[in-house]
């Protein structure tokens, strides 16, 4: 695991972007089936399992858009 060491008396300052993490992003878009409103996930890492649960998603009825290059909007509509 990375960490920081900051030395000196000096203010700390700037930012650091927080990347999407693979095994919290699949049980988050599983979880947008729990509800019939819109969902917006943001952050998401573009890898296989995040793909296939996209898939395995619209599969079962969502209707899935990608309209950020990390971002996901997912809405489900459950069938009667």
């Amino acid at each position: 695991m990375s960490k920081f060491i900051i030395k000196g008396g000096k203010q700390l300052e700037g930012e650091v972007e927080v990347k999407g993490m693979k095994n919290a992003a699949t049980p988050i878009l599983a979880a947008t089936m729990l509800t019939n409103d819109f969902c917006l996930i943001e952050n998401l890492p573009r890898i296989k399992d995040v793909e296939n649960m996209i898939s395995l998603l619209e599969s079962l009825g969502a209707k899935v858009k990608l309209p950020g290059t990390q971002s996901l909007l997912n809405s489900f509509r459950q069938l009667k």
